[in-house]
């Protein structure tokens, strides 16, 4: 396999400078550009970062973007122009947002996750699974947990396992989307989903879905510990993504999960 020339944007964020770690371990990957906001008098990985532009994606087949959902936008505008592949693990995107993506992803190959781990790709397909087995008589509710610098809530992951609620539903998500309760102890089962943030330390992520039919509790829930697991995945889909025409996916497409 041919070394994939890879940017990443955003590297001066955690997950930013966890790409540029991870990159830099892989044998199939060379970066080769790098892209901040706030640009520093100082080399990245061996690289100056420049702004989001033509001139900084030109010669490199994958873009990594984990930055704010502005960003992630004004990255695929200048993607859309020279062709070139999109890796999206920002999070924070509103309906608007998401059907931009679609109407982007009909001219490049776009992968979007919330979460890029294995793990929590695989608890959102059981999430589907325990949602259409168990259908309306159980009431369900989303908890999670992010270090305290994460900025929004609920997480993309929490939102993707919503997703996946509502698809076992056959149900459109953002009509049973309920309260967004943040930093309370406890928080209620309702007919819609409600979803509770605690935003706390330098917890990487937890993740926890509960259904309640009010007799018994059925509970699915992940906890990840090294941010390696998304910037792994993160390459992992660069690489799946490099021979793919035009379209969105996820990782469930990368993991095929059937």
């Amino acid at each position: 396999m041919a070394k994939i020339n890879l940017a990443i944007s955003g590297c001066l964020g955690k997950m930013g400078a966890q790409l540029v770690k991870t990159a830099n371990k892989d044998k199939f990957v060379k970066l080769v550009s790098v892209t901040e906001n706030n640009l520093i008098n100082k080399k990245i990985s061996g690289i100056v970062p420049v702004l989001n532009s033509e001139a900084a994606f030109k010669k490199v087949d994958v873009i990594i973007d984990f930055t704010t959902p502005k960003c992630t936008l004004e990255i695929l505008k200048i993607a859309i122009k020279i062709k070139k592949r999109v890796i999206i693990g920002t999070t924070g995107f509103d309906r608007k947002d998401e059907n931009l993506i679609k109407k982007f992803s009909k001219k490049i190959p776009i992968l979007k996750a919330g979460n890029m781990s294995l793990g929590i790709n695989l608890l959102m397909y059981l999430t589907e699974i325990a949602s259409k087995s168990l259908g309306d008589n159980f009431l369900s509710k989303i908890f999670e947990v992010h270090h305290k610098h994460k900025k929004d809530h609920p997480s993309g992951t929490a939102f993707m396992l919503g997703k996946g609620i509502a698809t076992g539903r056959k149900r459109d998500f953002y009509k049973i989307i309920g309260k967004k309760y943040f930093n309370r102890k406890s928080f209620p089962y309702d007919k819609k989903i409600n979803f509770n943030s605690l935003r706390k330390g330098n917890v990487i992520g937890e993740h926890e879905v509960k259904f309640s039919s009010g007799k018994e509790i059925i509970t699915l829930n992940h906890e990840a510990f090294d941010r390696s697991l998304y910037s792994e995945g993160a390459l992992e889909a660069a690489k799946w993504i490099y021979s793919k025409k035009p379209g969105l996916y996820s990782m469930r497409d990368l993991l095929d999960f059937k």
